[in-house]
């Protein structure tokens, strides 16, 4: 049997009406910052639970953004996680900044009680990742954030409806940032991001950042970028939003039927499934003995399991930089060995996920003798 780790094609195979919508879009010539744009930004405000929505052009840019609305520049220091994917540091050191890392626990995301040891006066903001779907440990994040008068951009890239105690990640902190990359729960057909905010006077000042710093066509009241959304791509996004509870429900199901059956086996352990967190399992990884070769073993099988990540960020050579050396983030380390990731999403069906199941438990089995 082969199992695929992307669902694009099984995700976009039914869909005869978005086309329609797509053609009648292109006849009103609406391309940039147009009206579809508008509603879908309305749209996502409303199912995060945000005032405001501002659509960028990627996940990155979405960080990168809200660090310059909140005046981040040369020399200051963001503190991030040291398990992130490399477009979380890349959007710090865009604008100058230098990223501080802080290493994660089993839940994948950043360990809060090693924060504040990291808090210098050049600390001008957060950015914790809510990796996998988890969230970072937000109430008390945010304890530290205002002790401490430091402000939170949210990368909740991985994480749309991934919630604590019914609060949606990227409401917790001045900014959320969200991919719709390809391979994201909710995703169009290229790049694309949208940042959350409730403050008018952010939103107001990301709207300017997005489109050059115009006020209007022959204003210009700051220097910003080129990072619209693509209004083609808000079509796409408004097709598929409504879907977006239905498929984070069906994730969640994946993953809880995963959970049950790999509990079985000794060689592998479940992360942490914290009380109170709604998790949306963008990846559905474990922790398994004999990682290497279980992996080998699953692509010879069909299985596309993959790895996230084999080399952490802090070690490579893009922030070489910042001197660290192996041996600096332990947690971070001990992940790269055993996790392994499997296709956990909405499009999966029972029988593919107990043929990964059989095949995990025929590998430790058959190692065994």
């Amino acid at each position: 049997m082969k199992i695929r780790y992307s669902y694009l094609r099984k995700q976009f195979s039914n869909c005869d009406d978005l086309w329609k919508k797509l053609k009648d879009f292109v006849y009103t010539e609406d391309f940039t910052l147009g009206r579809e744009l508008f509603k879908f930004e309305k749209n996502f405000a409303k199912l995060i639970g945000a005032k405001y929505a501002i659509g960028v052009n990627s996940g990155t840019d979405a960080i990168k953004l809200s660090l310059k609305a909140l005046n981040v520049g040369y020399r200051d220091e963001v503190i991030t996680a040291a398990n992130t994917f490399v477009a979380t540091v890349g959007a710090i050191t865009e604008i100058g900044a230098k990223p501080v890392f802080v290493d994660c626990d089993d839940t994948f995301c950043m360990n809060v009680r090693e924060i504040e040891k990291k808090i210098t006066n050049k600390t001008k903001a957060i950015v914790p990742v809510h990796f996998t779907g988890y969230m970072t440990n937000m109430p008390a994040l945010n304890k530290i954030s205002k002790k401490y008068n430091i402000p939170i951009v949210e990368d909740a890239c991985q994480s749309i409806l991934a919630n604590i105690n019914g609060k949606n990640s990227g409401t917790w902190g001045e900014f959320g940032a969200f991919s719709l990359h390809p391979l994201k729960n909710i995703n169009v057909w290229s790049d694309g991001g949208i940042i959350t905010t409730n403050k008018l006077s952010y939103y107001k000042k990301l709207k300017l950042l997005r489109n050059h710093g115009l006020i209007d066509r022959d204003t210009v009241d700051i220097c910003g970028y080129n990072s619209r959304l693509d209004t083609f791509q808000a079509v796409v996004g408004n097709w598929l939003l409504p879907k977006a509870k239905q498929i984070a429900n069906k994730r969640i199901s994946n993953a809880k039927y995963y959970d049950k059956n790999f509990n079985l086996i000794p060689e592998i352990t479940i992360p942490p499934r914290p009380i109170n967190f709604k998790l949306v399992y963008h990846l559905y990884i474990i922790f398994a003995e004999r990682r290497n070769e279980l992996l080998k073993y699953c692509k010879k099988k069909g299985i596309e399991a993959k790895i996230h990540y084999p080399k952490p960020m802090y070690l490579q050579n893009a922030v070489k930089f910042l001197k660290h050396k192996k041996g600096d983030f332990p947690v971070t380390d001990t992940h790269t060995k055993k996790i392994i990731t499997f296709p956990c999403d909405q499009h999966l069906s029972l029988k593919q996920m107990r043929y990964i199941i059989k095949c995990v438990k025929n590998f430790y089995k058959n190692f065994k003798k």
